[in-house]
């Protein structure tokens, strides 16, 4: 990785430090040489902090590190793309991110595990969701594998609408029983992707 710190006659290049997860923008700030040296040591990004005129590890103070999972450079090697994961709120303000935006990804099916841990956290009676947690883990299982016998049934016909209402249930309910079970999605998604190397 050559990155052009010369380019610029402060020997700043940005650094736009993206979530590794959502891939949501957090913030932009500066680095020299010696900030990414100390971010690839510390493994926290650290910037060179224009105000302090001194480095600056993201969180030093209120604990809110962003943890460094990649760096890439650009096609003209003078600016930084820090993937990382955030510990809390990166912005000053206390938002998720430098534009006041909510760190969550735009996929539906972790939009969807946002809902349904919702509903298990705050429950109601109205809500279905909410009444596969209380009847416990032993129901909820069950419910999984009466999902997946339906969803085998309707494979062995010609009705793609109910094959694909079927395929949704068994899924909206995978993902019900994964929270239960204290995992998401992305727990499953790490396995698989480990199998695959």
């Amino acid at each position: 990785m050559k990155i052009d710190f010369a380019k610029y006659t402060d020997g700043l290049v940005p650094a736009i430090v993206q979530d590794a997860v959502t891939n949501k923008v957090l913030m932009l700030g500066f680095m020299n040489e010696e900030a990414l040296t100390k971010t690839k040591e510390l493994n926290k990004v650290t910037f060179f902090s224009r105000s302090k005129n001194r480095l600056w590890t993201k969180g030093e103070e209120s604990g809110n590190f962003l943890l460094l999972k990649d760096i890439k450079v650009d096609c003209d090697n003078d600016t930084l793309l820090i993937k990382a994961e955030p510990v809390g709120p990166v912005c000053h303000t206390g938002a998720d991110t430098c534009w006041d935006e909510k760190n969550v990804s735009n996929d539906f099916l972790s939009q969807l595990e946002n809902i349904i841990s919702d509903r298990k956290n705050n429950p109601t009676e109205k809500s279905y969701t909410a009444s596969l947690f209380a009847k416990g883990i032993n129901k909820l299982a069950q419910k999984v594998g009466e999902e997946a016998v339906e969803l085998v049934i309707e494979a062995k016909d010609n009705n793609d609408e109910l094959f694909k209402n079927e395929a949704a249930d068994l899924l909206f309910h995978y993902l019900i029983l994964l929270q239960a079970k204290g995992f998401k999605l992305e727990d499953i998604i790490a396995i698989l992707k480990e199998r695959h190397k």
